[in-house]
């Protein structure tokens, strides 16, 4: 059973998917043997819309969960407690993932112990969630600005939170490193809604993303775990 759907291309299409305000910011790149070329930043309403594209996505990297526990009393993700590890102080911007006891809404995100930011984005979760399976993970990896910056800054975490004009600068300077004059096209005129911090986080997940699609990526952690419905639970990056 194949999933690559409409024309034969003379290029490969990749891309990230980041949750912003308008709905789903994705950006996409052409990659053709060592050409990488990113293209203009696209915002879709809903995540159905962004697999439905055609031509189709041959990978993509989301930042939001894809396997989840089932209860609150169950131990966190060993994928979200061994990002936390490895990027020291900005390990705080890795969130405990929700559980599917509050996805299904059996429970408030208050009762499954979440915070703020978490329950803010539970709407978009609900959306990864209800498209997931194992089959799809063939082609939909979980990726983290935080951990795509890490390995863009030479394993070691950046020093400023991008919310700072500072930290928006050190990830500027470590993006437009590995993709000289590749992103000044981007980041103009960006979409309705979208900030520059989306704009960045996306440029970072869609260097994962290459990196998953020419097999160099790492994996969180390096044994794989699987929840309930038999999806893995992990980071590339």
């Amino acid at each position: 059973m194949s999933i690559h759907r409409g024309p034969t291309l003379p290029y490969h299409i990749i891309a990230s998917i980041t949750p912003c305000p308008p709905g789903w910011l994705v950006q996409g790149a052409k990659v053709q043997g060592a050409t990488f070329a990113p293209e203009r930043p696209r915002v879709y309403p809903t995540f159905p819309e962004v697999l439905d594209e055609r031509p189709n996505y041959e990978l993509l990297l989301v930042n939001a969960p894809v396997g989840y526990r089932d209860l609150p009393s169950d131990p966190p993700r060993l994928c979200d407690a061994e990002a936390r590890r490895l990027l020291g102080a900005r390990g705080a911007t890795i969130h405990n993932a929700p559980t599917r006891a509050v996805l299904e809404g059996r429970m408030s995100w208050q009762e499954g112990g979440l915070d703020a930011v978490t329950a803010t984005l539970l709407p978009r979760y609900r959306e990864v969630a209800a498209e997931m399976s194992p089959f799809r993970q063939r082609v939909l990896f979980e990726g983290n600005p935080e951990l795509s910056f890490y390995q863009l800054n030479r394993d070691t975490s950046m020093r400023r939170s991008k919310r700072l004009a500072e930290g928006r600068d050190e990830r500027l300077d470590v993006l437009d490193s590995h993709i000289p004059g590749g992103i000044d096209t981007v980041l103009r005129d960006p979409p309705p809604g979208v900030s520059l911090r989306h704009q960045l986080d996306s440029l970072a997940l869609l260097w994962t993303a290459r990196r998953v699609f020419g097999h160099g990526a790492r994996r969180i952690p390096r044994e794989p775990e699987w929840d309930s419905e038999g999806l893995r639970m992990e980071f590339v990056f």
